[in-house]
C-alpha cells in the first residue's frame, strides 16, 4: 500500500510539474503577437512620417525646378499609392497584402531617389534653407524606417519560431488555433541600409 501511495504521489507531482511547465508558455504566443503588432505600428508611423514630408519637399523643388514635371509627378503619384495601401495588424498573415504595401513603399523610395538626383542640377535649390531642413528630416525618417523595419522583422521571426517549435506549436494548436505566422518584408537590394539622402554639395 505504501508503494502504491508513493507511486501515486510521484504521478501527481509529475502531472503538476507538467501543468506548471505548460502554463509557463501559455501566454508566450499572445505576448509575442502583440509585440509584433506594436512593431508594425512603428513601421507604419514612420512611413506615414515620410509621406507627410513629401508635399513640402515637392513644393520646394517645384519652386526651383518646374521643368522637372515628370519627376515631380512620379513622386506625387507614388505617394498617393503608398498612402492608399493600408495593412492593419489583422492582415499581417496575408502575404499578398504585405507585398502590396512593400511594393508601394519601394516605388515611393525609387521616386524620391530620382527627385534627389535631379536636385543636384540646381545649386540654388541645394542651398535653400527650407530644402536643407527637409533634408535633415528626411534623413532622420529614412533611418527610423530602417530601424523600425529591422525591429519588426526580428520580432516576427521570434513569434513565427514560437509557432513552429515545441512546446509553442502544441500550445498554439490547443489554445490559439487561429494564430498564424506573420509576414515580414522581403529582402530588396540595399534594404539593409537606409537610402542615402544628401542634398548638400
Amino acid at each position: 500500500m505504501t508503494g502504491f501511495s508513493s507511486r501515486l504521489r510521484s504521478l501527481i507531482a509529475v502531472f503538476l510539474l507538467g501543468l506548471t511547465v505548460s502554463a509557463c508558455g501559455y501566454n508566450t504566443i499572445p505576448t509575442l503577437e502583440e509585440q509584433a503588432k506594436a512593431k508594425w505600428a512603428d513601421v507604419q508611423n514612420n512611413y506615414q512620417r515620410r509621406a507627410d514630408l513629401i508635399p513640402n519637399l515637392v513644393a520646394t523643388v517645384q519652386g526651383y525646378a518646374k521643368q522637372e514635371r515628370d519627376v515631380l509627378t512620379s513622386v506625387i503619384e507614388a505617394r498617393a499609392k503608398a498612402t492608399q495601401i493600408k495593412v492593419d495588424a489583422s492582415q499581417l498573415t496575408d502575404p499578398e497584402k504585405v507585398k502590396q504595401f512593400q511594393d508601394a513603399q519601394n516605388q515611393l523610395t525609387g521616386a524620391l531617389g530620382r527627385l534627389i538626383a535631379v536636385s543636384e542640377n540646381y545649386p540654388d535649390l541645394k542651398s535653400n534653407q527650407n530644402f536643407l531642413a527637409l533634408q535633415s528630416q528626411l534623413e532622420g525618417t529614412e533611418n527610423r524606417i530602417a530601424v523600425a523595419r529591422r525591429d519588426y522583422i526580428e520580432t516576427v521571426q521570434v513569434y513565427n519560431t514560437e509557432l513552429r517549435t515545441i512546446p509553442g506549436r502544441w500550445i498554439a494548436a490547443i489554445f490559439y488555433p487561429e494564430a498564424k505566422p506573420m509576414e515580414t518584408f522581403a529582402a530588396t537590394p540595399g534594404s539593409e541600409t537606409p537610402p542615402k539622402v544628401n542634398f548638400g554639395t
